[in-house]
């Protein structure tokens, strides 16, 4: 379940995958509900990804905060949280459209689907961020987006690599790894 509400993180909470410089200067306690655009388009987002997972999907919370490095994925107790900052979400906007922003935003509910279930067509030997893009592959398969705007989805995340993330070479691989297992067309993103 996608959720928007305000829950104060446990002192273990972790910053799993954050896209940009890092979250050294993120301050949970500025965490704010996110806008209903933001809520309406990574709840789209966010069904896609449930629409493989079902009933096991992880519970997966938004904010929006201006601390933020971009958009990173923190969990606690359990609870997957997505925090984005808004100058960011703007920025993708604005250069690739809701694809951008939907590509971004399954990346990092891919961390949260990885966590939760794993798949059978993930490599074990794949590093978190190469999971989370493979679920990301899936997620952007299960969004119905015509080919443009898986275009625009990969080349927001190809832009926006996390200090962790490995070469784009490596990383579309596995993208279309993910891509082809949850039915997107049989030519794969480019």
């Amino acid at each position: 379940m996608l959720i928007a509400c305000l829950l104060p993180l446990a002192a273990a909470a972790q910053v799993v995958c954050a896209l940009g410089p890092g979250a050294a200067g993120y301050k949970a306690s500025e965490d704010k509900h996110p806008t209903a655009d933001a809520m309406e388009l990574v709840g789209g987002t966010y069904a896609a990804g449930k629409s493989v997972c079902g009933a096991n999907c992880p519970e997966v919370i938004l904010f929006r905060n201006t601390t933020a490095s971009n958009v990173m994925l923190v969990t606690d107790a359990g609870r997957a949280k997505i925090v984005y900052n808004p100058a960011f979400i703007t920025s993708v906007y604005d250069r690739y459209g809701d694809a951008g922003v939907q590509g971004v935003m399954a990346h990092e509910i891919g961390h949260a689907l990885d966590d939760a279930l794993g798949a059978a067509w993930i490599e074990k030997s794949w590093t978190p961020e190469l999971r989370a893009d493979s679920w990301a592959g899936c997620i952007l398969a299960k969004s119905n987006l015509s080919p443009a705007e898986v275009t625009a989805a990969l080349a927001a995340l190809a832009a926006h690599p996390s200090p962790a993330h490995p070469g784009w070479n490596v990383r579309l691989p596995a993208i279309r790894a993910g891509y082809a297992r949850c039915g997107g067309a049989v030519k794969n993103p480019q």
